[in-house]
């Protein structure tokens, strides 16, 4: 017998105790390994933030195509894009506050999983009954995203920086979600145009991606707690401090109206593009709904560092040149004043949507951020969703460019007057602290 054997006999009990104690530690450390740190799962949560909301956008330069496939008309398109927004509403509604209750990460794992189920429904059920529930499907997935991601990011950007600003989180939360879904046209266009299967490889390299982000978040942190008895489930609430309603209210409006600009590019660009200008391009529409959204997230970026007031301010002219230049392209018409007013207005659009939700936000105590940014977003989408709607139908009856000329009007007139009562909130709270 060795002596190490010898001295392990002798010691007995106490020995056994102390090996189980080695491996457990052993073990322990080996689990550790396959956590992310906070600073890494903070840009992989943002990245799966992109991702799933890139996903919510790729049938954007394809509607020509299921239209074709389908036989259906152009108010179709409207209502398959719409059911999408439905979809989100409910699941902000019923189930976008929860992250608070049952952790971030879970949520969001889960989040991307639904998507992932959207993508099969678009794969292999090719019919227009399939097409309305897959955009249902995806807009679950994105109603739980929003304001899961955006708490998410918040927290481990705290984390990982103590004490350091919070306006990086939100520019970065903010970017992931416009530039998402300026992305999805992008990767759904090109590959519609110079690729074969248009209507299945996209959601086939998507939904692959996703599956592997999901995988990966599995390792990332936990940054809420997670308590044993967990309240009883109640559907979404705005809980708001009485004294921050009407600043909250007068932010979401903002919110609605900037959403409202960004449904047209998700929505009807390519028809406008085929029909008024008559270009038929899938990577063309693509491109436009790609160039506005990105141009929203990169004016966040580089005025990231003005306060609310300041970017709410400079934002309202940006958009209504913008929107000036997008109509005059549809009536001139002229494909080159059409897409720079889509860059201008999506500039815009992004800097009120970030000051308003950097607005609403801070009408929220901690422990209740997520509820509050779900109620943000559930009115978000009912911008996305039912202007859109009006201006589907109203297409049918009236032409697209003058259909768009009032629409543009009464956008205008609800973002200068939104952002007015923001900046008005905005400023006297300053003073009062």
């Amino acid at each position: 017998m060795s002596t190490e054997e010898q001295t392990r006999q002798d010691s007995g009990p106490a020995s056994l105790k102390s090996d189980v104690q080695v491996r457990g530690e052993r073990a322990g450390s080996l689990n550790r390994r396959f956590v992310l740190s906070h600073r890494v799962a903070f840009w992989v949560v943002a990245m799966a933030f992109l991702l799933n909301m890139a996903f919510s956008a790729v049938p954007t330069p394809l509607y020509g195509l299921y239209q074709q496939r389908d036989h259906f008309s152009g108010i179709m398109v409207t209502i398959v894009y719409a059911v999408y927004a439905v979809g989100v509403i409910a699941s902000l509604f019923l189930v976008g506050h929860i992250s608070d209750w049952v952790g971030r990460r879970r949520m969001l794992v889960l989040a991307l999983l639904v998507n992932v189920a959207s993508a099969l429904l678009f794969i292999f059920v090719p019919s227009l009954i399939g097409l309305i529930a897959a955009r249902v499907v995806c807009g679950v997935a994105v109603g739980m995203t929003t304001a899961t991601a955006t708490a998410y990011l918040a927290e481990l950007h705290l984390r990982a920086r103590p004490g350091t600003s919070t306006k990086r989180p939100q520019v970065i939360a903010i970017a992931a979600n416009l530039g998402g879904i300026g992305f999805g046209p992008l990767i759904g266009g090109l590959l519609a145009q110079f690729a074969p299967a248009p209507l299945r490889l996209s959601y086939i390299v998507v939904g692959a991606a996703l599956v592997v982000l999901a995988i990966v978040i599995t390792a990332a942190p936990e940054t809420v707690s997670i308590l044993d008895e967990r309240p009883a489930w109640r559907p979404q609430r705005v809980a708001v401090p009485y004294e921050g309603r009407r600043h909250f209210f007068a932010a979401t409006f903002a919110g609605i109206a900037s959403f409202a600009v960004y449904g047209v590019f998700n929505s009807l660009v390519p028809s406008f593009l085929s029909g008024t200008l008559h270009e038929s391009s899938h990577a063309l529409a693509g491109a436009v709904a790609f160039s506005a959204f990105a141009a929203g997230a990169l004016a966040q970026i580089a005025l990231g560092r003005l306060d609310t007031t300041q970017m709410l301010r400079r934002s309202v002219p940006i958009l209504l040149v913008g929107l000036a230049l997008f109509t005059i392209g549809m009536w001139v018409p002229s494909l080159l004043i059409f897409i720079l007013g889509g860059v201008v207005t999506g500039a815009g659009a992004g800097l009120v949507f970030r000051g308003a939700l950097v607005a609403a936000g801070s009408t929220a105590s901690l422990e209740s951020r997520a509820e509050v940014l779900s109620g943000f977003f559930l009115g978000a989408y009912v911008g996305l969703s039912v202007p859109v709607i009006g201006l589907g139908i109203a297409t049918a009856h009236v032409p697209a460019r003058e259909a768009m000329l009032v629409f543009v009007v009464l956008v205008a007139v609800a973002i200068m007057w939104s952002v007015r009562a923001v900046v008005r909130f905005t400023s006297r709270t300053a003073e009062v602290s």
